[in-house]
């Protein structure tokens, strides 16, 4: 008796089971369940499923296209505009080979050197002259490198004036390097040349944005009543591998996907997050290609004196023309410190806003509508801190995403900052908050009293730059038609900046990437009306470390270059 009753306890269990098995897979033809049975069920579906599937991340195809052209088809003009943006930043690499190269055939900062050349034959060098340094690259072993590609940023500057600026480099692809600077004021210069990556490096860098647009991955929740699932979510994931949930934006056509949850529909997804960063993307050759202190971010040194005393003006050149229009450069910079104060080389006069009561003047009867990531929400954030007269209203916006808005209701100026659309790294974003900046822009009325401010980079350095092109190719043509219908808006756009790297924020964030997105930017502005911070050189020319987020030193001098277009001294204007 005993046994049998066993034996039909069994086959209860059994069924019981094989009828809650059937009635979750068919879950969602049950739609007037309790909440809180759903739920449960669903939890005790979850724990079983766990002990037995592992989760796992989609492995994706490893196609230089995949991730490229998703989204609407470009037209023959755009692929025309895009082949010669890819080839305005096409990076030389080094020679193709049948295994990686050991470190010790890579480029070596310590084993390198530069020389500092004479001007016009003579060792003497005066305000408006432009001078050179050639670098040569060697390995490890000391050997001559002889191809090019490696990542070399210069900069002139004078720790006792205050000084500094941007050079510009040029790679004769044999394993020498110009670097090419202006002299801007009267005094002692020094050089500075550091290595940021190998040309080996780089390469390693190349491959992973075309081929692995993965290795910073996203989430959302999704949640009805008491059920909740978390999927996978990116801007390409593969379709082989399970449904999908199509998220494209029915205006721009910037495409985003979720992998579809098991029990719940799509339209049910509440946020989204970023999920984290793939690890082990690189062998263990090329992590030797990667190593602070060792060729990330490296100084090089001189053969010889680094350091020159520049002369006044030459007496055949006008002072005043020589120190603001200095002989041109392939890429002249925008500006230079001098007395730890931005001096713009042309366009509006610079204004120093010191007090609080002079941002606020300039400032009143103004709409700003700061659009990007964090490093434009750092703007916001110094604005908010700076002016007492600004009060932020509390949205109960999670913290370091936003949307935010303050007013100041006595001088009517209202500030507001939003974060663009996916790809977004941020903690935990409301998927009714996730906007594209295309389509904010096409909502703004404009005029005279409307600021626009624009900072979009720091979070597609992991994608082709074809997603890139894309996403600006959407916000151009949105401020060309808000120009149209107001044309005394004023548009402003922060360029990219330098940060700290190693080992691991260079296979996703390196200033490589950085370097390539903000030349593609500057290119698809250029000719508009459209002002530009140049945060790039900003952070090159200052003395004080690189950040993603710069010292407040520097904010304050792009806020003050970004209230002197808001309120010129002058009626013309640095256009990118």
């Amino acid at each position: 008796m005993c046994c049998n009753l066993s034996k039909y306890t069994l086959i209860f269990l059994f069924l019981a089971l094989s009828g809650l098995y059937f009635l979750l897979r068919n879950i969602h033809t049950v739609e007037n369940w309790n909440c809180h049975t759903i739920s449960a069920l669903y939890q005790l579906q979850s724990r079983i499923q766990s002990s037995f599937v592992p989760v796992n991340l989609p492995t994706f195809h490893h196609n230089r296209t995949f991730c490229s052209h998703l989204g609407q088809k470009p037209s023959p003009e755009d692929e025309l505009e895009e082949r010669y943006l890819l080839d305005s930043i096409a990076w030389p690499g080094p020679p193709p080979r049948s295994t990686p190269p050991a470190l010790r055939q890579t480029s070596d900062p310590v084993h390198s050197l530069f020389a500092v050349l004479p001007t016009k034959g003579a060792r003497e060098w005066h305000v408006g002259d432009q001078l050179e340094a050639l670098v040569q690259m060697h390995d490890f072993q000391g050997r001559p490198k002889r191809y090019g590609g490696d990542f070399i940023l210069a900069r002139l500057h004078s720790p006792e004036l205050g000084a500094g600026v941007a050079g510009k480099v040029l790679d004769h692809r044999n394993g020498f390097y110009s670097a090419m600077f202006p002299l801007l004021w009267v005094g002692s210069a020094q050089v500075e040349i550091t290595l940021v990556h190998s040309s080996e490096a780089v390469a390693v860098l190349r491959r992973l944005r075309e081929e692995r647009p993965d290795r910073v991955f996203f989430k959302s929740l999704f949640r009805l009543g008491f059920l909740s699932e978390t999927t996978v979510c990116n801007m390409c994931l593969p379709p082989d591998h399970q449904p999908l949930c199509n998220y494209t934006d029915l205006y721009t056509g910037e495409p985003w996907y979720c992998y579809k949850p098991k029990m719940l529909s799509c339209d049910t997804r509440i946020n989204h997050a970023k999920g984290g960063y793939l690890k082990h993307l690189i062998t263990n050759r090329e992590a030797l290609l990667f190593q602070s202190g060792v060729n990330i971010k490296v100084r090089i040194h001189a053969s010889g004196p680094d350091r020159i005393n520049v002369l006044p003006p030459r007496k055949e050149i006008d002072v005043e023309s020589s120190s603001i229009k200095p002989e041109p450069l392939k890429l002249a910079p925008s500006g230079y410190y001098y007395e730890d104060s931005w001096r713009p080389l042309s366009g509006v006069a610079l204004h120093q806003f010191n007090k609080s009561s002079d941002i606020t003047q300039c400032l009143k009867n103004k709409v700003i509508n700061m659009y990007g990531d964090s490093t434009v929400r750092q703007w916001f954030e110094y604005l908010i801190a700076l002016v007492p007269g600004l009060k932020e209203f509390n949205l109960d916006s999670p913290k370091n995403v936003g949307p935010f808005m303050a007013v100041d209701s006595t001088h009517n100026i209202l500030l507001k900052y939003r974060c663009h659309g996916p790809p977004i790294r941020f903690s935990t974003v409301m998927s009714t908050e996730l906007r594209y900046i295309s389509n904010e822009l096409d909502g703004l009325s404009g005029g005279p009293n409307t600021v626009v401010v624009l900072s979009i980079w720091a979070h597609f350095s992991t994608f082709p730059v074809e997603v890139y092109i894309r996403r600006l190719r959407h916000i151009r043509r949105s401020l060309v038609r808000l120009l149209e219908r107001a044309p005394a808006t004023i548009v402003v756009i922060r360029s990219g900046n330098l940060q700290a790297l190693d080992q691991e924020v260079s296979l996703y964030n390196s200033d490589w990437y950085s370097l390539q997105l903000d030349e593609v930017l500057r290119s698809m502005f250029k000719g508009l009306n459209i002002l530009l911070v140049d945060a790039w050189q900003m952070s090159l020319a200052h003395h004080l470390p690189h950040a993603l987020h710069p010292p407040p030193v520097i904010v304050k001098h792009m806020i003050d270059t970004l209230l002197s277009y808001i309120c010129p001294e002058k009626k013309k204007s640095q256009l990118i």
